[in-house]
């Protein structure tokens, strides 16, 4: 086994959220682990749904080092793949197929490190090993087990593998999604004088939306918050004043501008007429540039963070935002071998140089933080 042929095995697990199905790779993956001298745990998230929590040489003095990633992937779209997107083929140095770089790869990466790492030089304080389900829709896997109540102990740190070249990234913004409902009065639509017509509601709410700028100032890190519309339904049919439409919001919020303070200013803008429901509401991380374990990363990574030219958060919502707060505020970085570009794309790949630099990349941050 290596991390290649692993990826490949991973990749072959269709695991596209919804529905997801995690439970078979679930088992794939503790059995590889527990075969190596792993404790392995599956709490269960839903029916056919399980995360992984995998944990080696755990010291009662000594915190161990958590990496992290996720089971799921997006659905495959609309275009046409050039090749099976469940096969993980390998050409041009490339490996191709769902998952390949968010996530999978990702994960493979962090098994194989995991393994090797007790091999020679054990790590003081040990290695635990979280893998979610149902991380694409909302992270809700991760904030099931937390709020199920289960143990999760402690960590000195976390990696988290979704795709970044392999270039540490030290945060990322928070989430605010949130569904807006408008009502109306149905009417026959020659007679729409009688009705009260919610997808006007809707769309003067939206209108709103677009030319919303939240009043705050820029983060040093994480940039300004923005807000996007994706989703737009409503009516019955044709030739009615439909009674009923639905939109979804995307706040990505920062430090400058709390998950809490965006959603009243959404409700003071939009007024009584919409009526606003959380559906994930996750903060933004972020670890200070001149933490130890920061600096450690950075080394390993031979990646300058005092430099201006390279970006140092990431675009996307990670699992991050709900395991560093319930692990005290562990340092967190987001670091993982595919490519960011590539994920949710017709055509996924990671480059198969990159899946074997990230396993002695992730190999010699769990020796090194374990000696710190």
């Amino acid at each position: 086994m290596n991390v290649i042929s692993l990826t490949r095995d991973l990749i072959r697990f269709n695991t596209i959220n919804p529905p997801g199905n995690e439970e078979e790779v679930a088992r794939y993956v503790g059995s590889i682990l527990a075969d190596h001298g792993f404790e392995v745990d599956y709490p269960k998230y839903s029916e056919g749904r399980l995360n992984v929590v995998a944990t080696k040489g755990l010291s009662g003095q000594v915190a161990p080092i958590v990496l992290t990633g996720h089971l799921d992937v997006v659905p495959l779209g609309a275009k046409e793949w050039k090749t099976d997107p469940f096969e993980g083929r390998v050409f041009d140095g490339k490996l191709f197929g769902r998952g390949s770089s968010d996530m999978k790869g990702g994960i493979a990466a962090m098994m194989m490190a995991a393994i090797q790492c007790f091999n020679d030089d054990p790590p003081k304080g040990g290695v635990k090993l979280i893998f979610t389900a149902d991380e694409e829709l909302g992270c809700n896997g991760a904030r099931h087990l937390r709020g199920s109540g289960y143990d999760i102990g402690s960590a000195s740190a976390m990696l988290v593998g979704e795709p970044t070249s392999n270039a540490p990234l030290i945060g990322h913004k928070g989430g605010l999604y949130i569904k807006a409902k408008t009502t109306g009065v149905t009417a026959h639509s020659s007679m729409p004088e009688l009705g009260d017509n919610a997808i006007y509601k809707a769309a003067r709410a939206i209108n709103s939306i677009e030319k919303l700028k939240f009043d705050v100032s820029e983060d040093q890190l994480l940039g300004f918050p923005t807000i996007n519309v994706g989703t737009i339904i409503g009516g019955l049919n044709l030739n009615s004043v439909p009674d009923k439409a639905e939109f979804t919001i995307d706040v990505r919020s920062t430090p400058k501008l709390e998950n809490a303070k965006a959603l009243s200013i959404l409700g003071k803008i939009l007024g009584p007429e919409v009526e606003l429901v959380k559906m994930v509401d996750l903060d933004a991380i972020a670890t200070v540039e001149n933490h130890s374990f920061v600096k450690l990363v950075a080394k390993v990574c031979n990646v300058d963070l005092n430099s201006e030219k390279i970006q140092k958060a990431a675009t996307y919502l990670t699992d991050a935002s709900v395991l560093a707060p319930w692990l005290n505020n562990v340092p967190t970085i987001i670091l993982g071998p595919g490519e960011a570009q590539m994920a949710h794309q017709t055509d996924e790949f990671c480059f198969v140089h990159k899946l074997e630099e990230a396993v002695g990349i992730y190999k010699r941050i769990i020796q090194e933080n374990g000696k710190m």
